[in-house]
């Protein structure tokens, strides 16, 4: 799990800096319930509601950042849009099954696809920071609800 210090000494490393708004971006991921996932607008009123003004470019800009470090993952749903998590290393890496009629998602973990993405990023001699399926497709109640009778 990173800690401020660790993003700062990373950013460092960068020529970056720790700004306090990337801080508080951060802080917003790691205390989000488990299974909960934020859009750049999500974020944005989210922090207007705790009386944090970062404004929507800086948001923007941040959660790509740190989507690149590997801090947190990009989501792309059925939505117009992509979402934010906060990367969770093993044994809580999980994947999404997703419906494409009512946006529902289903959080679910596979060791067998992480083995495969760990086993190949090393043969290629990557450094993996992040191994995501999305299961595009859709659920039950949307099936019965498109068929007829």
């Amino acid at each position: 799990m990173y800690t401020a210090n660790s993003l700062k000494s990373e950013l460092n490393e960068k020529g970056w800096r720790l700004t306090p708004q990337r801080e508080t971006i951060l802080n917003v991921f790691q205390n989000l319930t488990e299974g909960t996932h934020l859009s750049a607008e999500d974020l944005y009123n989210k922090l207007q509601e705790q009386g944090d003004p970062i404004s929507l470019s800086t948001i923007y800009r941040t959660v790509k950042l740190m989507a690149r470090m590997g801090i947190l993952r990009e989501l792309e749903f059925a939505e117009d849009h992509k979402h934010y998590e906060i990367n969770q290393p093993y044994p809580n890496h999980h994947h999404h099954l997703i419906c494409v009629k009512c946006n529902r998602t289903i959080e679910f973990k596979s060791e067998s696809i992480l083995k495969v993405g760990s086993k190949t990023a090393e043969k290629e001699g990557f450094h993996l920071l992040d191994c995501q399926l999305l299961i595009h497709a859709i659920c039950p109640k949307c099936q019965r609800s498109i068929l007829p009778d």
